[in-house]
């Protein structure tokens, strides 16, 4: 199934080059859109697009942030920054789940005391794990503060199944491709249908309706997947927004 987006910059609605975020030499943006963030809720509250994410890239987002929110109530889930203090003031917002990763990790590893701390703040079944990662040699590596930081946690059927108890769903940014539009890695969609125990929505690289068929294939119906900068409604021209509205009809008998 296709789930919606919505990344934030600078209280904006943008599309980048995932690898660039936080790089000294700039952010690379594909899209930096005229409408409001509860614009883009409202198109998906219309057409029963579920289980969107709400991306806060840094600060001077939360305004716009919490507009999408009142527009869709529990229809988007909300991440960036995200900890246990703030978690519950999100859900109380609209948002349907947190999703949390920096504030999960410490010097490369799981912190488990601030893990078990967000579970007991908020339920296992309102938080979303982010294990965004990227490639280095034949894994693939978690990556924290902006995805510049590679932690000491591998991709694997063990971890997921691990963090499976702590958590409602996975999503997974392959940072390497996020915001190319050059194709899906393919290799970590096969890997993430194998492995993962929970629904698991899978971000980057996709640039046309076969790339969300081939995910549908090879994640065996278990890996969602987002398309950002390929999409008309973000400036892109490998996708419609309509085509994708109605795959997603389709895979539900509507």
């Amino acid at each position: 199934m296709f789930r919606p987006c919505i990344d934030l910059h600078e209280g904006k609605v943008k599309q980048i080059v995932g690898g660039t975020l936080g790089k000294a030499d700039g952010l690379h943006t594909n899209f930096v859109s005229d409408r409001s963030a509860a614009w883009y809720a409202e198109l998906y509250k219309r057409d029963g697009l579920e289980g969107g994410h709400v991306i806060m890239l840094g600060p001077g987002n939360e305004a716009e942030a919490r507009a999408a929110l009142a527009v869709y109530p529990v229809g988007l889930q909300i991440g960036g920054g995200v900890n246990a203090d703030n978690a519950p003031s999100w859900l109380d917002a609209g948002a349907s789940h947190v999703i949390v990763t920096s504030w999960v990790f410490r010097e490369g590893r799981v912190d488990w005391t601030r893990l078990n701390q967000l579970v007991g703040t908020v339920g296992k079944e309102r938080l979303v794990l982010d294990l965004s990662c990227r490639r280095l040699g034949e894994k693939y590596i978690v990556v924290t503060d902006r995805w510049q930081k590679f932690t000491e946690l591998e991709i694997s059927a063990d971890t997921l199944r691990t963090l499976a108890r702590s958590c409602a769903e996975f999503l997974i940014h392959a940072v390497d491709v996020e915001g190319l539009c050059r194709g899906i890695d393919r290799e970590l969609v096969e890997k993430l249908g194998a492995w993962s125990p929970l629904p698991t929505t899978y971000a980057g690289g996709a640039n046309s309706l076969a790339d969300l068929e081939a995910v549908t294939r090879l994640g065996e119906g278990k890996i969602d997947l987002t398309i950002g900068s390929a999409l008309d409604i973000f400036g892109g021209q490998g996708v419609r927004y309509e085509d994708v509205v109605a795959f997603n009809r389709r895979q539900a008998g509507g």
